[in-house]
């Protein structure tokens, strides 16, 4: 999924960013509230994953408020992507505070990765209201806990690319995504995007599952063949 973060910790922000993205995540990084609030204006995310005490821009203290506003923003504006919100704010009062304004889930620094990890399938899985766990298509089983594929029960071995391509296509069968939609899937701000990085992967998932399971959509983009 691609994921933005709002932390101003330097070294929490590129421990976890890099975490993330061995887990097959595109993350886009941002340390503030205003650069978070225009992230958020002006790209679509899949989840954030938001600090509290943020400062409003570069070199300015942080603010109790500071993620709090930024949420409360997002929501007044009727924008519902996910959050998460991870902070070392954990009093009662924090938490309720966090979750009335809007924060799908709230969790307390120092934290295992592995849980952040549950807590973002969790939350997206609500967001597109589901309730299994693993994404199953036409014979193909997704499971994005182990991160294993198969295909009638067979495994398939993918790459974390290939797999987040998959991934994508299986969170909404039958629907056309388009080159963009998916390599926001697998890049985030900075990253090099190779022009036919999509169509690569595409046509590599096609060579392991079947060159009918991933249809093309002339200058449109790429959706799941149904049953």
């Amino acid at each position: 999924m691609r994921v933005l973060m709002v932390e101003d910790d330097r070294m929490i922000g590129d421990s976890l960013r890099q975490a993330l993205r061995l887990d097959g995540h595109a993350v886009d990084w941002v340390y503030d509230v205003a650069a978070g609030t225009a992230a958020l204006a002006t790209e679509r995310f899949d989840l954030v994953l938001l600090d509290l005490g943020l400062p409003d821009a570069p070199g300015q203290p942080a603010r109790p408020a500071g993620g709090l506003g930024l949420l409360r923003t997002l929501r007044g504006r009727g924008d519902a992507t996910p959050v998460i919100v991870l902070t070392a704010r954990d009093a009662l009062g924090d938490r309720v505070a966090g979750l009335d304004a809007g924060a799908d889930d709230y969790l307390s620094k120092p934290f295992e990765l592995d849980e952040l990890l549950a807590r973002m399938r969790a939350v997206a899985r609500r967001h597109l209201g589901r309730a299994d766990t693993v994404l199953e298509h036409a014979g193909l089983r997704l499971d994005p806990a182990t991160r294993q594929v198969t295909q009638h029960g067979a495994p398939v071995l993918l790459s974390a690319r290939e797999f987040a391509v998959l991934e994508a296509l299986m969170q909404r069968p039958g629907a056309v995504l388009s080159r963009a939609q998916l390599e926001d899937r697998l890049y985030g701000w900075g990253d090099a995007v190779e022009s036919n990085a999509v169509p690569v992967y595409v046509h590599q998932l096609r060579k392991k599952l079947g060159a009918e399971v991933i249809q093309s959509m002339r200058g449109v983009g790429y959706f799941l063949r149904k049953p």
